[in-house]
This record gives C-alpha cells, structure tokens and sequence, in this order.
C-alpha cells in the first residue's frame, strides 16, 4: 500500500468508529466525494486538510499521518532521549541496548525521520562500544536510504572517522570525497569542515602529504571565514598534524593550542576530552621537554574520556599516548599500567593502534629488563601490521617496531621491519 492509501484507510477506520458518514465527516468545510476520494487513496490531502479531519475524528494528527497516537509517539520520544542521554554520559552499553530494544518498537516503522534518529544513536553507540565492522555495517545501510541533507553529512562523518580507525583507509577516502570531491565544491558549513577534517586525517594516514597540506590550507581559509567554534576546532586540529607531519613542529603547536583555547570557551564534554588529549599527545611530541606537563594533561583527559560517550578508539587512543609520556619521563612501571589499560578497551581490529600499544609494551618492558616479555610484544607488531595495506602510518610504527628490535638485540626482526617500512613507504 501507498503512503496515501494508508492514510486514506486510517481516516476510514476511525470515521466508521466514530459511527460518521462521509457526508458527515465532509461538512461543510468538503464535499463528502473528496472524502470518498481520500479514503480510496486517489487523493493526497494536504496537511491543512488532514488537520481538520484529525479535530473532526477527535484523533491526532499523528496517527492518521503514521499510524501512531500522540502518546505512542511521546513513548517513543522520550525512549528516544533517554537512549541519547546515556550515550552522552558515556554508559555506552545501556544507550547501546535501549537504541537496539526502540527499534524493534513496531511503531517505529512508520515514523522514517525518528527511525533514522534511533539507528544513526545505535550506530554511533556501538562505535563507542568499539564494535567497529557492526558500525559500519548500520551506517552504510543508512546511507542507501533517502534522508536530509544534513543527515547524510553527518553520515558520511560518522563513516569516513570509522573506516579511518579501522584502518581502512581507501574507504574512508571514498566517503568523504563522495561528498567533497566533486567539481563544484558545496558551500562551506560546520559540518561539511568537520567531514573535511576527517577526510584530511585520512589522506595524512594513507601518506598524501602534499593533498593533505593543500587541503589544510583550504579547511582553515573556510573555518576563518565561517568563524564557528566547530569548524574552527574541525580546521585547527587537523592542521596541527599536517604541520607535524611536515616538520613544522611549533606550527603545529600553535594549531593545538587554537583548538583547545575555541573548545574550553565553547566544550562539548565529550570534545573537550578528546581535543585536551591531542593537546597532551603534540605537547609531548614536539617539546619533549615538558612531558611532565603533557602528561598531566593526557591524565585529566582520560579521566574526563571516561565520563563521555567517547569511543572505545579515543579513550584506547589516550591511554597509550598516557603510556608514551610515562616512558619518556621513565616511569616504565606506570607505563605498562597504562598500556594495559588501553589495550583492554582497544577494538581487536583497530591493528594500527593495537601495533602500537604493542610497540610501547616492548620498549617500557625493555626498560625494565623483560628482555622475553620486550621481544614477544614486539614480534607482536609484526603480527598486527603484517594484514594492514601500506600507509604512512603502518609505514612509522614498522620504522619504530624495527629500531625497538635493533635496541633488543633482535637484527634479523629489525632487517625485516625496516624493509617493511621501505615497502609500506614506497621505496
């Protein structure tokens, strides 16, 4: 049946409750063959006509457009929020299981747009869970739907960032050039820098500096001019890693820096965490000098992480650059706490970070003087990296895999990693 045959028959059934006629039903304002006509469904009644039958039946608006009362649709609603404000306050597994348990509400069927809500709040629940493939799998069905605008931006965010951590990076690519790629380029808004910044973080992981500096640059000229918080943090972050990708480390503080001044004026809890930890992880990178300070920073950020809907990845993410700030201060023992924290809620097939958290065991096991526990973590980064297609990224984490190797003592696993890295980098 067509929309408009059942609404047609919705309106039938509640004026034959109400025990009205169609001539009943139709004066005066219609004629009682236009009724005829609607509850045939060879008519479409606009929504002005469709209001006016919902007061003359006494019954909502919403039901005779849905099939669904005004209290089945406030039920909903409120399932609804309250899925989103678990989310929000990071108990991702409760928000997981009420977003699943609303969808099998059957008044859900009719109700597209809320639909859509309940399935994109799952898809973005189980991210946070680190169920990385089931996400993808919801969010490229929602994809194939139609949908507004802006969601299917938000879409194409939500995707590119997943098939990012997943270590799939052509795909992730594909998304967001799907949208941004084409020849005549959509006029610039929040949410299309944010998808932006996720397609730039994607190319710098695959190793396209040169498109990643140039589209850097444009990201950033669009967030001056819009001069939003979110495009501005979006531009910013993502700029700073171009800049340390390209040797230019205090440009990509400053970068850093920008984001974290726009966010703590303007925080979303859940983005001030995570901007607050890339701070954190450039702090120690670029002025290894003041590890003590970027330290204390990725621990505040770890403990704001917890209390958000942040995924799995980003509080994994953290917990290890946590671990790298311990080993740089040469505290090896705290070092291995933290690693072992991020690898417990680490995505198995999020390999690139897994290979990292890896490497980081080896060398604080190292430090210790676990010369066997130091070596099996490190062959453990071949076994994660070994499946991944080449990237700069994967290419790094080799190079370090094969200096750790070379330090232990290991110079057949180092040969082997550095032609790993040569390969993985084109050379």
């Amino acid at each position: 049946m067509t929309t408009s045959d059942m609404v047609g028959l919705r309106i039938k059934t509640v004026r034959r409750q109400r025990g009205l006629s169609q001539a009943q039903l139709a004066h005066p304002e219609l004629s009682d063959s236009y009724v005829s006509l609607i509850e045939s469904g060879k008519r479409t009644p606009t929504p002005a006509v469709l209001e006016l039958l919902a007061q003359k039946l006494d019954c909502s608006l919403s039901y005779l457009v849905n099939g669904v009362t005004a209290e089945q649709m406030e039920d909903i609603e409120l399932a609804l929020g309250y899925a989103r404000l678990a989310l929000e306050n990071g108990e991702v597994s409760e928000a997981r299981t009420r977003f699943a348990e609303l969808l099998t509400d059957n008044n859900l069927t009719g109700l597209t747009k809320l639909r859509q809500d309940t399935e994109f709040g799952l898809a973005l629940a189980t991210e946070a869970a680190g169920d990385l493939d089931e996400a993808i799998s919801i969010l490229t069905r929602l994809r194939s739907e139609e949908t507004t605008a802006d969601r299917a931006i938000e879409l194409a965010i939500a995707l590119c960032r997943v098939y990012r951590d997943r270590d799939r990076l052509t795909e992730a690519v594909e998304v967001g050039e799907q949208v941004l790629g084409a020849h005549t380029r959509p006029v610039w808004t929040d949410v299309l820098v944010e998808l932006g910044s996720t397609l730039l973080s994607a190319y710098l992981y695959r190793g396209d500096l040169l498109r990643a500096t140039q589209f850097a640059a444009e990201l950033l000229n669009a967030a001056d001019l819009l001069g939003t918080p979110r495009s501005i943090v979006a531009a910013c972050w993502n700029a700073s890693l171009v800049a340390q990708s390209t040797g230019h480390g205090e440009e990509a503080l400053g970068f850093a820096e920008r984001a974290l001044a726009v966010q703590s004026e303007n925080g979303h809890p859940r983005n001030l965490a995570r901007v607050r930890s890339f701070f954190g992880s450039q702090l120690m990178r670029i002025r290894p000098d003041q590890a003590k300070t970027a330290r204390d920073i990725l621990e505040r950020a770890t403990g704001e992480l917890t209390q958000t809907s942040a995924s799995a990845v980003d509080l994994g993410r953290t917990k290890t650059e946590l671990a790298r700030a311990d080993i740089v201060l040469g505290s090896a023992a705290d070092a291995l706490g933290h690693i072992q924290a991020g690898q417990a809620v680490l995505p198995g097939n999020a390999r690139a970070l897994g290979a990292e958290a890896d490497l980081l065991l080896s060398r604080a096991h190292g430090a210790l003087g676990n010369f066997a526990e130091a070596e099996a973590h490190a062959h453990a980064v071949r076994d994660r990296l070994t499946p991944l297609p080449d990237s700069r990224k994967v290419a790094s984490t080799w190079y370090a895999a094969a200096e750790t190797m070379e330090m232990l003592g290991d110079a057949d696993g180092a040969v082997e990693a550095y032609h790993r890295a040569l390969a993985c980098a084109g050379l």
